[in-house]
């Protein structure tokens, strides 16, 4: 058995403190534990009580590092866990950490995937298939990621959806409306929304075209295609592969027939 003969604050941390035994210094301990154990001066401590003192220090050192990574941003149990086993805690301590920090409300992965949905919504306009992925590089679990995506509603989904439609039409307004389509689609898809929703947005989104502005598109793509065409081909062949890829682009037959004509009488 070993006496505690000094107890002494450390200078870079007041909440630290060092104990000596038998007038060694021994090992240090967070206050927490100083009053838990209620450590003083002529204490006497056995080997078992010394190991217990010291694993109870652990834990309170990653409970500690928990809460100053936690102080910065929300996170998950899994990041905590994570940024715990970067500092060399062993997973006895990180899981008596992890149940102090979940005692006390500072980790909620529903709470923390409710707000991760809200935010991703909000500032990325993503869908839920989107922010599914985000939650399940958290760490969350896939019953709390369908509990959450819950609130997610359809209504929203298409609201959303729909502004980012109408981004993507007022930046494309060069293209044909088959273009626009096209790259709608694609933009809806990578942000993470469902085939439903996304059909339904292209059928409510209108994309008119009056005469002047095919005829400033086609003038546009096909001028770019019929240059890159020509190189390679002439005559009938060329025409027939300049209309193809113009039909491919969603511009009408007559516009197309009209665009054909003149190049042939400017080439005459």
């Amino acid at each position: 058995m070993q006496v505690i003969t000094k107890i002494t604050q450390q200078k870079n941390n007041v909440e630290r403190y060092n104990i000596y035994l038998n007038d060694k210094y021994a090992f240090p301990v967070d206050e927490a534990i100083l009053v838990k154990y209620a450590l003083t001066k002529g204490s006497a401590l056995t080997p078992d009580e010394i190991a217990e003192i010291n694993y109870e220090d652990e834990i309170r050192k990653a409970y500690n590092k928990a809460l100053h990574y936690l102080s910065f941003q929300m996170r998950s149990e899994h990041e905590i866990q994570e940024k715990l086993r970067t500092l060399s805690f062993g997973d006895a301590v990180i899981l008596e950490a992890i149940q102090k920090l979940k005692a006390y409300g500072f980790i909620n992965d529903e709470t923390f995937a409710t707000a991760l949905l809200n935010t991703k919504k909000q500032t990325m306009k993503k869908g839920p298939k989107a922010i599914a992925q985000d939650m399940h590089k958290k760490g969350i679990t896939k019953q709390t990621q369908e509990e959450v995506l819950q609130q997610y509603t359809t209504d929203e989904q298409l609201e959303l959806a729909e502004q980012l439609a109408e981004k993507v039409a007022r930046s494309e307004q060069q293209k044909t409306p088959a273009q626009i389509k096209q790259k709608i689609q694609a933009t809806l898809s990578r942000k993470g929304y469902t085939f439903d929703v996304i059909n339904e947005v292209l059928q409510r989104i209108t994309l008119e075209r009056d005469d002047q502005d095919w005829r400033e598109m086609i003038q546009l793509q096909g001028e770019k295609i019929w240059h890159k065409q020509s190189k390679k081909y002439e005559g009938y062949a060329l025409n027939m592969r300049v209309k193809q890829a113009l039909y491919q682009k969603g511009f009408p037959s007559d516009i197309i027939e009209t665009f054909i004509s003149e190049k042939e009488n400017d080439n005459e």
